[in-house]
């Protein structure tokens, strides 16, 4: 078959189906004939076989040819589609929409730790001993639970905002009231409404390097022009968003000061002025994304971006999801009244506001006594997880790895000496019951890794990192 693919964007697989059709329309292969088979064609090609099994799965699904276990591949008699109804082409519908899935190695990494007993040191979630189910049980079985279970205020149940809004002042020193404070299905629902709804194509954001926005997708379905700031010990130098302001006009900047992730960084209280500083200067919006300020292993408040913010411009996003329970999807914004309400109108086109059963729960158990002991508990609990993992690279790679303790937050972030593949290491940690995230998938440059050791059991960890270490012996 004469063809010649192409250095195109456009998948091989694509590519030869295209070839194909357009041979068979011109009548090189009519209705009813057999097209080459998969294994002669892909040797034709000098491609895989899985390549030319795509490419016919692909013709199938647009009704031009039909595949016949044992027999072949044929093409429809009936390819001018007049007597018999076409198969919706379902792999180009998934693949043509304007949201971005999410990246290959991410899909991976999920559906390992979703259908493997693995000890896992890349979900960021909290292990089912951190988090407080026996005072959840307890509030679960009060009487005074709401009967109406209606559609909720578009902004959410105003006893959490209330609560939320004494729980700010008192833990994060952040003075807001209820009508400045949307709830939202976790820290990502209110990221996505700020994109869509405070952001257009072509606007250029500003993210921290590495970040975990860059294992996001939405910033690019969003048509977004994203710009690095590179980070160090003390997280980004403000001086670079005043210099990408003046050459590309940025828009808003995506911060995760307090503990970020990937890196576990706490950004230095005077990185923090001048960093609020040019925002003020150059009116440049700053979402502050603070899942993890309580978790500071000092036990000392975290000054979040907010809590300093004396001009407003600062949108402040936090959950309850790293520091009670991901599965309660409760999270929150803090803005100005007109942003909040403008949010809030996007939040009821997608889904009629949230439930209230988490938000009465939510509620509820910030307003316990209960909240304190547990939030003592968990910095507790996690500074040692922090120091087990820690001791435990430093004694299975010695002078080989270079970490950034943590001092706050779940991750804890390194670097490992040698040429490794990251992909082969992830392959082999996994054969080895071992999960973690690449550094690559948050915009880092080769050899460094991210663990998460909020999900793992204190007594794994040790395990874990034997293993890991096996698997990077054979990954060179």
């Amino acid at each position: 078959m004469d063809g010649k693919m192409t250095s195109s964007s456009k998948p091989i697989y694509k590519q030869i189906a295209e070839l194909i059709e357009q041979r068979i329309r011109s009548g090189e292969f009519g209705p009813g004939s057999f097209l080459p088979s998969e294994r002669s064609l892909a040797k034709e090609l000098h491609v895989n076989r899985s390549t030319i099994v795509a490419a016919y799965d692909e013709l199938q699904a647009a009704g031009v040819v039909l595949r016949k276990q044992g027999s072949g591949t044929v093409v429809s008699r009936d390819i001018w589609g007049l007597a018999r109804t076409r198969v919706p082409n379902w792999r180009h519908l998934t693949e043509t929409g304007s949201f971005r899935p999410n990246l290959p190695l991410i899909r991976k990494i999920r559906k390992e730790t979703q259908e493997h007993e693995l000890i896992d040191l890349a979900s960021g979630e909290l292990s089912p001993d951190l988090v407080p189910h026996e005072s959840i049980k307890q509030l679960m079985k009060a009487d005074d639970f709401p009967a109406h279970l209606g559609y909720e205020h578009s902004l959410g149940n105003w006893s959490l905002r209330e609560t939320l809004s004494r729980h700010m002042k008192t833990w994060r020193n952040i003075g807001a009231p209820p009508t400045s404070i949307l709830v939202t299905s976790g820290a990502q629902q209110a990221l996505h409404l700020v994109v869509q709804c405070l952001l257009k194509p072509g606007d250029a954001v500003a993210i921290e390097e590495p970040s975990y926005c860059y294992s996001l997708p939405l910033f690019h379905s969003a048509g977004l022009r994203t710009f690095s700031l590179p980070m160090d010990h003390e997280g980004i130098d403000p001086d670079q968003l005043a210099e990408l302001h003046r050459k590309h006009r940025i828009k808003m900047v995506f911060l995760n000061p307090n503990f970020q992730n990937p890196t576990g960084t706490l950004l230095s209280l005077e990185r923090r002025m001048r960093l609020l500083a040019i925002s003020a200067e150059n009116g440049i919006p700053i979402i502050e994304d603070d899942p993890y300020s309580l978790t500071a292993f000092s036990n000392e408040p975290v000054p979040t971006l907010k809590s300093l913010d004396k001009h407003g411009t600062v949108l402040y996003i936090s959950s309850l999801t790293k520091i009670v329970a991901s599965g309660l999807r409760i999270g929150w914004i803090v803005g100005p009244q007109t942003v909040i309400e403008r949010l809030a109108d996007a939040k009821q086109q997608f889904d009629f506001g949230h439930s209230i059963f988490p938000q009465w729960l939510a509620d509820r158990f910030l307003q316990s006594p209960d909240f304190a002991t547990h939030i003592s508990r968990l910095r507790t609990q996690l500074a040692i997880r922090s120091d087990q993992l820690f001791f435990s690279l430093q004694d299975q790679f010695q002078d080989q790895v270079k970490i950034i303790s943590p001092e706050g937050g779940i991750h804890l972030w390194c670097s490992l000496s040698g040429d490794w593949s990251e992909q082969r290491l992830l392959t082999e940690s996994v054969k080895r019951g071992v999960v973690f995230v690449p550094g690559h998938l948050f915009g880092a440059e080769k050899g460094c890794v991210r663990f998460t050791f909020g999900r793992a059991l204190l007594e794994q960890i040790p395990v874990a990192i034997s293993r890991f270490a096996e698997a990077y012996t054979t990954s060179g």
